[in-house]
């Protein structure tokens, strides 16, 4: 028994309108969320606004490089009207409005093609694991592999990790 019932709670809401006081949380992160969200400039408010003055906001997500012509289905949508992969300097001047300051931002391209060629050598013929996010995509899965793995081989898009903290302005 590790004791911790009661240490935390699991809230429901939207992202766009958070059932939190102002300054409520120390700090806050996104990890592969935005190419889900249009309102990016609607979610960075709302988190600026639950954050403590100084709390720090990470985000982990593909971002585009200026090249929109990506080949669908994607792990995040299966057609175009539903991915909303923007750039990294997009991202920078959302937060920035929104009243953050950007203190760590870091492409991730050779971090991701490195553990693509990883997962690729663990598989037998490049088979993916018994256990995997592939599980939750269904049966377009492989489909939606291949094409996030090439447009990133092709620098259509990167991981990008930021780091910004609220109340910089």
């Amino acid at each position: 028994m590790l004791k911790l019932e009661g240490k935390a709670e699991f809230r429901q809401g939207s992202a766009l309108e958070m059932p939190f006081s102002p300054g409520t949380f120390d700090g806050a992160y996104m990890i592969h969320v935005g190419m889900n969200v249009a309102d990016k400039a609607g979610v960075f408010r709302e988190v600026a606004r639950v954050l403590k003055p100084g709390g720090r906001f990470s985000i982990f997500d593909i971002m585009g490089t200026g090249n929109d012509l990506l080949e669908f289905p994607l792990p995040w949508a299966v057609s175009s009207d539903t991915s909303f992969v923007t750039t990294t300097g997009d991202y920078r001047t959302l937060l920035e409005a929104a009243g953050f300051r950007v203190e760590h931002e870091r492409g991730r391209h050779q971090f991701a093609l490195e553990e693509m060629q990883k997962r690729m050598a663990r598989g037998p013929s490049g088979a993916p694991p018994v256990i995997g996010v592939h599980i939750l995509m269904g049966e377009k899965a492989p489909a939606m592999l291949k094409n996030v793995n090439q447009a990133i081989v092709s620098g259509q898009v990167e991981p990008v990790e930021i780091v910004a903290v609220a109340g910089g302005r």
